[in-house]
């Protein structure tokens, strides 16, 4: 993590810098035997694409390593949470802010403190 967060890091060294990843697979996991029945079931199910590479890039996580792509991670968390609460992709797309307040008009500070005291 340091060698990747240097400035004038020369990238030759990162190959050597780097572990190698090795994900160990227990095959009598419940959640490897869902996942092989619902892969096998249908092999475009992007719900379990997303949850084999989640499963991947947690063991990263939880190993020390870090993600090449965070913002990916973060929108396959917020899918599968999405999918966990039943909550359809059309709904709430254009109305994420329907709940906050309305904006206030431009007052000047001044009389804002004014107000205040």
């Amino acid at each position: 993590r340091i060698m990747k967060a240097q400035a004038l890091r020369d990238n030759s060294m990162s190959g050597y810098m780097a572990s190698k990843k090795t994900l160990e697979i227990n095959p009598d996991n419940a959640i490897m035997q869902e996942l092989r029945k619902r892969a096998d079931a249908d092999k475009s199910d992007k719900t379990v694409k997303d949850l084999v590479l989640l499963l991947f890039e947690t063991a990263l996580l939880t190993s020390g390593f870090s993600l090449e792509e965070p913002n990916t991670f973060g929108g396959r968390i917020h899918r599968m949470i999405k999918l966990g609460l039943s909550i359809d992709d059309d709904i709430g797309l254009d109305d994420d802010d329907h709940d906050l307040p309305p904006l206030e008009e431009d007052v000047d500070e001044g009389s804002r403190m004014e107000e205040v005291d």
